[in-house]
């Protein structure tokens, strides 16, 4: 079966991470406790704060990242319908720029990606 556009996407991110690990581990082990710490329950639960990422990561056009948040956001829970919500909000703020963004979106739903970026 032929991957999609987001799983490759997906798969080049894991790699691109991969070699930070291996070359840089220091730094990325004080990036993944930051990213941890600050995306875990607190005021705002994770599956919200990771709806606020999707929707900021519309705005900034990073493909990774739509993808690795609207596989977060099924993790913690979150539906079709509160990522649809995301969007139209995404869109509000980033207007026609992050309109087109909304296919990332979608490849991200037609086939999470999920054991490339879950732990």
């Amino acid at each position: 079966m032929m991957s999609t556009d987001m799983e490759q996407s997906m798969h080049d991110f894991k790699q691109g991470m991969g070699m930070m690990m291996r070359e840089a581990p220091a730094t990325m082990a004080a990036f993944d406790g930051f990213m941890n710490s600050a995306l875990c329950n607190g005021a705002l639960d994770t599956k919200t704060k990771e709806l606020i990422g999707l929707g900021m990561a519309i705005t900034a056009r990073c493909v990774y990242c739509i993808g690795i948040h609207v596989n977060k956001v099924l993790h913690a829970g979150g539906t079709h319908a509160e990522i649809i919500d995301v969007c139209q909000v995404a869109i509000v703020m980033g207007g026609g720029p992050a309109m087109t963004y909304i296919a990332e979106v979608k490849k991200a739903l037609i086939r999470p990606v999920l054991s490339v970026i879950v732990r």
